[in-house]
């Protein structure tokens, strides 16, 4: 099945490809498609892709696979590698250079590894269960703010924006009169790999899937942050959303989300 040491050495190894594939075909232009109204894929996500599974599943053939672009296979073994190609999709199909690939490693139901890959600034970000965070193998810490109002946060906005009521928006504008600003970059993996290392105070966001959150929810918690589901729940791959922060200010971000009963994913 596989060593830690060979999970992590082959890990990187990959994602570190994919990220190199990527970072060369940005601003190509190729012909991209719709899963929705504003949905995209590229076929550099596909490519990437095939890149990471094609790799991981010859050095770990009884694993199972998770992975955006349609891919749902289960191994033989309890290991399973949920992988995000390349989130940021719209981002990388406008050549506007922020993105990243994002892998995790599940075995027994629970996560043991993850990365999250910038391939323009060239920063990986690693997560190993009960070992810590690490940004190009130093290890990070959360951040130290402890108030609300001098907290940067981060958020993203559902595919669906356009026609469901569900959409973010009235939090949006709850955070941003008690927040000190917030952005939204465009890839919930790298907001996730943010708040793990301090960039960030705190992070959340609606109907997000699996390969979105796997690393990135590792990554806070190995880095002493906090992760719970939307509604305050305890955080699991499956929860509709996601609100992850340093900690300190978890409690009041979760205030902040309960005063809106609309919007709970």
């Amino acid at each position: 099945m596989g060593s830690h040491d060979e999970f992590l050495r082959i890990g990187e190894a990959v994602v570190r490809e994919a990220g190199g594939y990527l970072r060369a075909n940005l601003g190509q232009g190729a012909e991209t498609s719709y899963k929705g109204a504003v949905d995209l894929v590229t076929p550099f996500d596909v490519g990437a892709q095939e890149i990471l599974v094609g790799r991981l599943s010859a050095a770990f053939p009884t694993h199972g696979f998770l992975a955006e672009e349609g891919l749902a296979r289960r191994g033989s073994s309890d290991c399973r590698w949920i992988i995000d190609p390349l989130d940021g999709t719209t981002n990388y199909a406008h050549a506007f250079p922020v993105f990243s690939v994002s892998v995790a490693l599940e075995c027994g139901g629970r996560p043991v590894l993850g990365w999250v890959y910038d391939p323009m600034r060239e920063e990986l970000f690693r997560a190993e269960a009960g070992r810590g965070a690490f940004l190009n193998g130093a290890p990070v810490r959360v951040s130290e703010v402890a108030d609300l109002g001098k907290s940067l946060l981060a958020t993203g906005f559902p595919y669906d924006l356009r026609t469901s009521p569900v959409n973010n928006l009235s939090h949006w504008d709850k955070f941003i009169v008690r927040a000190q600003a917030i952005r939204r970059c465009g890839s919930a993996a790298l907001d996730l790999a943010y708040v793990a290392c301090g960039r960030f105070d705190g992070f959340w966001e609606l109907k997000l899937k699996p390969w979105d959150m796997a690393a990135g929810a590792l990554l806070v918690a190995e880095a002493g942050g906090r992760v719970n589901a939307l509604d305050g729940g305890s955080f699991a791959l499956d929860s509709p959303g996601i609100v992850a922060s340093n900690g300190l200010i978890q409690d009041a971000m979760l205030r902040v989300l309960g005063l809106d009963g609309n919007e709970r994913g």
